[in-house]
């Protein structure tokens, strides 16, 4: 891929001190071909901003009727701690930061229906003794 090809633009940028990050609406612009991947979109701004792309998080992306347009959100973080402390628990699995959760579906299944069967307060007893 070529550089020339795609052109990226950050608008509405916000510095978030409160969660330590950067947060910006970020415009592709990919005239006569497919839209980017969210990695190389995470290599460019992560460039464009002098950062590490494991620090950068893009989600939300749609493209415009016709193509050659991407817009979606893009979050940097000062540090990865602050990534791991912040970010959903997806949107590390995503990027190879946190592993998924593997459970069975059947245990899943079963988990569900005895929980259908108490109310109140009492559900979390049987969540959290289940769990153990």
């Amino acid at each position: 891929m070529s550089d020339s090809a795609c052109t990226i633009r950050t608008r509405k940028f916000k510095s978030n001190r409160l969660l330590c990050r950067r947060q910006m609406v970020v415009d592709v612009i990919h005239p006569d071909r497919a839209s980017l991947s969210k990695k190389d979109i995470r290599e460019k701004v992560a460039q464009l901003y002098k950062t590490t792309s494991d620090l950068v998080f893009c989600y939300g992306f749609n493209t415009n009727f016709g193509g050659g347009k991407s817009t979606g959100f893009a979050l940097i973080y000062d540090t990865l701690d602050f990534a791991k402390k912040f970010e959903p628990r997806h949107h590390l699995v995503r990027q190879g930061l946190a592993e998924p959760k593997k459970t069975a579906r059947k245990q899943r299944k079963e988990r569900k229906n005895r929980m259908k069967k108490v109310r109140g307060i009492k559900k979390a007893a049987v969540k959290d003794a289940k769990k153990k």
